[in-house]
């Protein structure tokens, strides 16, 4: 963030930004050079990769069993969180896309930050130096957090049941290891997988995580929206202010993204790839781990907690009915 900031006010700061230049690209037969340049199909290849702007900001979660005050602290995490990831996605899409080359140029470039510290601090040392701490920090962080996610969502599923027992072995500073073993071997695999099938690793394996996380946030949303519906009085700590017309909302967008994952011929691999494991992974639960589920861990002790308070609650109303 110390990196995009100086970014920031470079680009700002010097007559190097030049709003016509996000404009550039050239535009297929038909299409309007201006805002649709690739037309409606264009809109929907990006979509997976505007997604990846704010993929993973649901793991924040993760570490409520690590955190004093959850209701007090994580609400306010995640809002915060949410508007930085704003900011600096169309701060950096916008200034770094009106530098240099401009829209056509960055488009194409794999490293199109170090693109856009050239066109303000030359080809040299200095931009060198900025792109290799914003990319070893950047991807620190975000590896780092994966890791994290991934060990514990595959510790909390074993550890309730859903997945098989021995994953949520810890060691000696209570760390999932095995855990986090299995996840980057499966990430290895993963990789290896797509590379042998000749598609481009980076655009597939990104389209499988964007495919996955959009299921989950279809889920949560209807989730959200039975459970208010059913159990209107149930506890709740933090409040929603959108409520039901915000989690209808994000469903159908959340449902039309899955749509254009799915819509673009190269990211249809990883995509099936992606629903075998769900169709798995379903067969597994209906078969075999819901019987194995263990009402002590912390996962199912809540849900049971409130299906019990929604089954005293519906009591309570029956008797003062008669």
């Amino acid at each position: 963030m110390l990196v995009l900031s100086i970014f920031y006010a470079s680009m700002l700061g010097a007559d190097v930004f030049k709003p016509e230049l996000l404009f550039n690209v050239p535009a297929n037969p038909g299409e309007s050079a201006t805002w649709l340049p690739k037309g409606w199909e264009g809109v929907f290849a990006s979509i997976p990769y505007a997604i990846w702007f704010y993929l993973a900001i649901e793991i924040l979660p993760l570490a409520s069993e690590e955190t004093d005050d959850v209701p007090g602290n994580m609400p306010p995490a995640l809002i915060l969180g949410m508007f930085t990831l704003i900011a600096i996605s169309v701060l950096t899409l916008v200034l770094n896309s009106g530098v240099g080359g401009g829209a056509a140029v960055i488009g194409q470039s794999s490293v199109p930050l170090k693109d856009g510290l050239e066109a303000y601090f030359g080809k040299g040392a200095t931009s060198d130096l900025f792109t290799v701490i914003a990319l070893t920090l950047g991807l620190l962080a975000s590896f780092h957090t994966v890791i994290y996610g991934y060990g514990r969502s595959l510790f909390s599923l074993s550890r309730a049941g859903y997945l098989p027992r021995w994953i949520s072995v810890t060691g000696e500073n209570n760390t999932p290891y095995r855990a986090l073993i299995l996840g980057t071997i499966i990430g290895l695999i993963c990789v290896m997988l797509v590379d042998i099938g000749s598609y481009a690793v980076d655009a597939v394996i990104l389209n499988m995580a964007v495919f996955a996380a959009i299921i989950s946030y279809i889920f949560v949303m209807l989730s959200y929206i039975k459970l208010k519906l059913s159990c209107p009085n149930l506890p709740r700590p933090y409040k929603s202010p959108l409520g039901l017309i915000g989690a209808s909302i994000g469903a159908i967008l959340a449902i039309f993204a899955l749509a254009a994952c799915y819509s673009i011929p190269a990211y249809q691999p990883g995509i099936r790839g992606i629903a075998v494991v769900l169709v798995v992974a379903t067969f597994y639960f209906f078969f075999y781990s819901r019987n194995q589920l263990v009402a002590q861990a912390p996962e199912e002790a809540a849900a049971l907690s409130n299906s019990k308070w929604t089954a005293e609650r519906c009591a309570n109303k029956i008797q003062n009915s008669k």
